[in-house]
């Protein structure tokens, strides 16, 4: 098979049906959403125990009782020295050996959780797109995949990281003494220096190399249902026998390094880079996953993808959207328990939250919605608007798929966080001004994402108890997709209207 015949399965298997595989790589961006629960159980535990404590309002009297401008340090040292001690004494009920032992579980936590499931994301997207490539379902592939190989990724990563410490230290002990000689050879200091330099060139060269190589060392994993070990010396094979095909891909991958890099520089001129981050996770990530999981099948003749769709990508976007739509109305419409749920957990995260602020509020913390608009772009602010919060939706959706929780959490901090805002805010009728127009769109969909994860979450559990089909559970989630991409028609609507009117109309009303 020739290697544009690769590059066309690959694009072949992506069009035919995206939504079985696209799900995989919006729970890998869910990975930090889910991760985040640790530490933020730990700081609701953390901020209790204070609480009962009294430690906490013994640290908040102290504040209210500080000056809110410091002295000058080069006018009055001695004052700026009594101040600063103040500040230390305000936070000191703060710290004990619970709060350390907290700090110490959220974070451990937080790791552990986080390489885990980026192991079994990872193991279920590369499973889905060798299966994608074989004209088999994606989704159910990868719950399988993700099951059977999730350790040996983690075996992956360890080899990896192990082959990196090897490369510093071969190249460091090495430059350290090269260096030593070579100076006291020329008696120069400009020689060993030299010298520190090739080393870091080296060094670089070797980082890459063993990247380049257990780039394809998971597909080998996934293809060959062999062992980490096995699978770093498969893909030396693969490279020696296939340099041409190797090399393309990564060609392609440092391309695509170097375009959303100057994309990114570009937008962030203007604050607008969460686009990039949303068409990474949909578009990139996807892609050079089927490209290499495509390569490494022809190289063991296991390539059968589906034929390439007949409808135009125009006719083929213009039916998604269509079918997201209708999904997201459906779905609405029979899950009236489930959204009335989270408007209750909104409003009372929102009402906590401005509870929460009232010591804020008498340390004289303000926030202002002018403040934060000034230098608004509006074609700028509406692409950074709907790509952040499209993702939110769909990282809170997916993130969801894990017993519920983490879905809970993200709405439950948004509107914990909207309750301090709002307290804080200096002109209260502005802000309600602004947020009205996109918010009678943008609240809504947020809802509906939130209300999609605690419905994942349920299938999910029910297919780990047995009680429904890994088939039926993948039935759900590509539904769930469908239901995200109407959300997106909801948010795009929004984020227009928060570029263009939001931040303008009401200028003429006050």
């Amino acid at each position: 098979m020739s290697l544009s015949d690769v590059v066309g399965a690959a694009a072949s298997a992506f069009r035919r049906r995206p939504t079985d595989l696209l799900p995989w790589y919006v729970l890998g961006a869910a990975v930090p959403a889910i991760a985040r629960v640790v530490p933020f159980l730990a700081i609701a535990v953390g901020v209790a125990y204070l609480e009962v404590t009294g430690r906490l309002e013994a640290a908040i009297t102290q504040f209210q009782e500080l000056e809110t401008e410091p002295p000058d340090p080069e006018a009055d040292p001695d004052a700026f020295e009594a101040w600063a001690e103040s500040v230390g004494t305000a936070f000191e009920p703060l710290f004990s050996p619970t709060i350390a032992l907290l700090v110490l579980v959220a974070v451990g936590g937080a790791i552990v959780v986080g390489v885990g499931l980026y192991a079994a994301v990872s193991a279920g997207q590369l499973t889905a797109c060798s299966a994608r490539l074989r004209s088999n379902r994606g989704l159910t592939a990868g719950f399988a995949g993700s099951r059977r190989y999730w350790l040996r990724f983690l075996g992956l990563y360890l080899l990896e990281l192990l082959a990196w410490i090897a490369v510093l230290l071969t190249v460091g002990i090495g430059t350290s003494i090269v260096a030593v000689l070579v100076a006291a050879a020329t008696g120069s200091a400009g020689a060993a220096i030299v010298v520190v330099v090739i080393a870091i060139f080296v060094t670089g060269l070797a980082l890459a190399a063993v990247r380049a190589l257990f780039a394809f060392a998971p597909v080998a994993v996934v293809v060959d249902d062999t062992t980490a070990v096995d699978a770093v010396s498969n893909t030396v094979g693969f490279v020696r026998s296939q340099p041409l095909r190797a090399g393309f891909y990564y060609a392609v991958v440092l391309a695509t390094v170097v375009t959303l890099a100057i994309v990114s520089s570009a937008l962030a001129l203007v604050n607008a880079t969460a686009v990039v981050s949303l068409l990474t996770v949909l578009l990139v990530f996807p892609a050079l996953d089927l490209l290499k999981t495509a390569l490494y099948n022809a190289y063991r003749e296991r390539l059968r993808p589906p034929a390439t769709p007949e409808r135009t990508l125009s006719r083929q976007f213009r039916d998604g959207i269509g079918r997201g739509w209708n999904e997201l109305v459906a779905f609405v419409r029979e899950t009236p328990g489930t959204h009335t749920l989270v408007v209750v957990l909104a409003i009372g995260s929102f009402w906590v939250g401005w509870e929460a602020a009232e010591p804020l509020v008498d340390l004289g913390v303000e926030t202002s919605i002018a403040a934060r608009l000034e230098g608004h772009n509006p074609a700028a602010a509406t692409l950074e608007f709907f790509g952040n919060n499209w993702m939110v939706a769909l990282t809170t959706a997916l993130s969801g798929l894990i017993l519920v929780l983490p879905a809970i959490v993200s709405l439950v901090f948004n509107g914990f966080v909207m309750g301090i805002y709002g307290r804080t805010e200096v002109d209260p009728t502005e802000l309600l001004a602004f947020v009205v127009p996109h918010g009678v769109f943008e609240v809504p969909a947020i809802f509906v994402a939130s209300a999609l994860g605690i419905r994942l979450g349920i299938a999910g559990w029910l297919a780990y108890r047995g009680q429904t089909s890994r088939t039926e559970l993948a039935d759900t989630l590509e539904r769930a997709f469908w239901v995200l991409v109407g959300i997106g028609i909801l948010l795009a609507v929004a984020a227009v209207i928060e570029g263009f009117v939001s931040p303008y109309y009401y200028e003429l009303l006050f």
